[in-house]
């Protein structure tokens, strides 16, 4: 895998630790208010904070997953399935959410996904 790849994976990894920080760890935070665009009121409802943390988790999990897969498994096909993952979950995001979602979300990944491919 070239160093290019695992840097942009990397990036991909600390956007998404970022997005779990926001998300689980300060959920009602004006940052995060910021970011997606709600209300620090609307944040602090136990329904939105309990899907925000559920949801955070989830992000997470993808960055302990990317840094397996450049660092421990050493797989460049799991690097690239896990980047397809996120470009699809970030066009349906900029689909039923927000269009600027596929660019925030999943333009890191898109680049990653092309050098994985082309570069190794």
């Amino acid at each position: 895998m070239s160093i290019i790849t695992k840097v942009l994976a990397c990036l991909v990894a600390a956007e998404f630790i970022f997005i779990f920080v926001l998300e689980t760890i300060a959920t009602s935070s004006a940052r995060t208010s910021r970011v997606f665009g709600m209300s620090t009121d609307e944040l602090q409802r136990d329904s939105v904070n309990t899907l925000f943390k559920n949801q955070g988790v989830y992000n997470g999990l993808l960055s302990v997953l990317i840094l397996l897969a450049v660092f421990v498994f050493i797989s460049r096909t799991a690097l690239i399935c896990l980047m397809v993952y996120i470009i699809l979950v970030a066009a349906y995001g900029s689909i039923t959410s927000n269009p600027k979602i596929i660019l925030m979300q999943g333009g890191i990944p898109a680049l990653t996904l092309i050098s994985a491919l082309i570069i190794g």
